[in-house]
């Protein structure tokens, strides 16, 4: 029964690589939009229209964002539709602030005028304040969220120990004791999942159009 369970957790290592390591670039991604709206102010103040300073932004953009403008500017050659080309960076992003930062840019192209470029700063604002407030929020929850991690795995590496021990492999390979580990298991992987549930910070709810 402990060599199951290893292996049960084994197989579930590289499932949960993966999603941290998705996590961890859609959250570098994510922190590149306010530089993004930035290059997007000054290239209105540079005298560019709103869709060409959003097109140039594939060649001079955050790069992690370049292949999100160059759809976008594709589009806009394809169609002549900005409406349509913010439609695509919508939807090829698939970002709550890259929602945002379509509604704002819609905003921004329906009042036009001096109104743009205002919009767009405001914008770079709320979007950096954002992300310092998810990331302190996020280091704050780190240490707990440690802790409680620490908390489910020593009981496993005290097992781990104990069973260096000939009598206590013996006693986990009789029926009772392999009852006890997979009790154990199932009370372990609840603890964890409520942990992560009260730790999770709330994801940013997607603008439908």
């Amino acid at each position: 029964m402990a060599a199951l369970l290893a292996g049960v957790v084994g197989g579930c290592v590289p499932l949960l690589v993966v999603r941290r390591r998705a996590r961890a670039n859609r959250e570098s991604v994510r922190a590149c939009w306010p530089e993004a709206v930035d290059a997007l102010v000054s290239g209105v103040r540079a005298g560019l229209s709103l869709p060409e300073a959003l097109g140039s932004l594939a060649t001079v953009g955050p790069g992690p964002l370049r292949p999100v403008f160059s759809v976008a500017a594709l589009e806009y050659r394809a169609t002549g539709s900005f409406d349509e080309a913010l439609d695509a960076l919508q939807a090829r992003a698939a970002d709550p602030v890259a929602d945002r930062v379509v509604v704002a840019l819609r905003l921004a192209r329906e009042f036009g005028g001096s109104q743009v470029g205002e919009v767009l700063r405001t914008l770079a604002t709320m979007v950096r304040e954002d992300a310092r407030v998810r990331g302190e929020i996020r280091g704050r929850q780190s240490w707990t969220i440690s802790a409680a991690r620490m908390a489910v795995a020593a009981p496993w590496l005290t097992l781990l120990l104990l069973c260096t021990r000939p009598e206590a492999v013996a006693a986990f390979t009789s029926s009772a004791g392999a009852f006890v580990l997979a009790i154990a298991a199932i009370l372990t992987v609840m603890a964890y999942a409520v942990m992560l549930r009260v730790g999770r910070l709330p994801e940013i709810s997607r603008l439908t159009p």
